[in-house]
């Protein structure tokens, strides 16, 4: 077995770190692009704080999930501006966008030169402007990985711009700016974070380092998920999911995911929906279809006694089996209110044309079996309703 792992140059996590953030800055710039998501207020400390510290600012919301027109849009704002470095202060929309941009600002072209499967795929050649990264939720880990994902509206799909140099140059991750998160983003993130642990876990290109993050990471969101839906302000629970979040990032970068974000890429790009919903609402239906094909075409295959241990460790059951283990992911996205496909708009009659880009999307590749057409219409039809 041969591997490797990289990740951001550094990661500071724990309870107050974000005003740490400034002075790193300081170090990196002179004057930050800082992406924030729709709610730029909740950057409004660090905004502060990067005054205080004699960093220049030029706030860049980014509304809703990035596309190639946002990006472009960014490249062109930080320019502008002379900016020298990117902050992005948000969820895993904001993140995206600010690796994007800052790839994109020292690198000729447009973002559709560099774009996975829609583009022309071209390699990064230059290193990105600095960029550092702070998360307000707890699901995507796009603060360690070293892809953004774009939404392209001309092809009716999400792909990736990806390259080791988007790894940021610094990753702040503090729990406390995940506590005013409300229920339902909660929910849908924490559940785009289990999800990124399970799919390293059982993927075709898992490892021993990758592995030690997905085990811990379960751990972690099977203990607090529940809790910090419910109890919003309790910040044991909110540490927990942060750190499973990044472990998934962590793992994700490094081991890839798989069917469940396979369909997640041209959902994303069809549909207004919300990625960590969309993976929610697949995750149980995809399980339980990997393992049917597993045992039915490659029961040598590693991944099954993976799922078996992902099983045990999430329902807490030594004895757990691998049908306890859908059940216990299907329990749990009902429990946390999450909705099914239909209500993102997808109709049964988009199920087809969504297999298809789907088994073109990159996340498909590590997927722990290749799944026929007919087991991808009906990982879709389970999640549909």
């Amino acid at each position: 077995m041969s591997w490797e792992f990289a990740t951001a140059t550094r990661i500071r996590f724990g309870a107050g770190t974000a005003r740490e953030a400034a002075g790193a800055a300081r170090q990196m710039g002179a004057r930050a692009l800082l992406v924030t998501g729709s709610s730029p207020g909740r950057a409004s400390t660090l905004l502060a704080d990067l005054h205080k510290e004699g960093v220049g600012c030029t706030p860049f919301p980014v509304s809703g999930e990035p596309t190639v027109e946002c990006v472009r849009a960014g490249v062109d704002t930080a320019r502008r501006e002379q900016c020298d470095l990117v902050i992005a202060c948000g969820g895993g929309s904001a993140i995206d966008a600010g690796k994007a941009i800052a790839a994109l600002f020292t690198n000729p072209g447009d973002p559709l030169d560099y774009l996975e499967v829609v583009g022309a795929g071209q390699t990064l050649r230059v290193a990105p402007a600095p960029f550092i990264a702070l998360p307000t939720t707890a699901g995507t880990g796009s603060e360690v990985t070293r892809n953004a994902v774009l939404g392209s509206a001309e092809h009716g799909v999400k792909a990736s711009l990806r390259s080791p140099l988007m790894l940021p140059r610094l990753a702040v991750i503090d729990p406390e700016l995940t506590l005013e998160l409300p229920p339902a983003v909660t929910a849908s993130t924490g559940l785009d974070a289990l999800t990124q642990l399970l799919e390293p876990f059982v993927s075709a290109r898992a490892n021993a380092m990758t592995d030690l993050y997905c085990r811990e990471g379960m751990r972690l969101s099977a203990r607090s998920l529940r809790r910090a839906f419910e109890h919003g302000d309790d910040l044991a629970a909110r540490t927990d999911l942060a750190q499973a979040s990044l472990f998934g990032g962590l793992a994700l970068a490094n081991a890839g995911l798989g069917a469940v974000h396979g369909f997640a890429a041209p959902i994303g790009g069809m549909f207004p929906a919300p990625h960590g919903a969309v993976c929610a609402a697949l995750l149980a239906p995809v399980t339980r279809i990997n393992i049917r094909a597993l045992e039915a075409r490659a029961m040598e295959c590693p991944a099954l006694p993976r799922y078996k241990e992902a099983a045990r460790i999430l329902t807490g059951n030594s004895a757990a089996t691998l049908n306890d283990l859908a059940a216990w992911l299907e329990q749990l996205r009902i429990s946390l209110g999450i909705p099914p496909l239909s209500v993102h708009g997808v109709r049964r009659e988009d199920l087809i044309t969504i297999a298809a880009k789907a088994a073109q999307a990159s996340s498909m590749k590590a997927n722990p079996i290749a799944l026929q057409p007919e087991e991808l219409l009906e990982a879709l039809e389970t999640a549909l309703h």
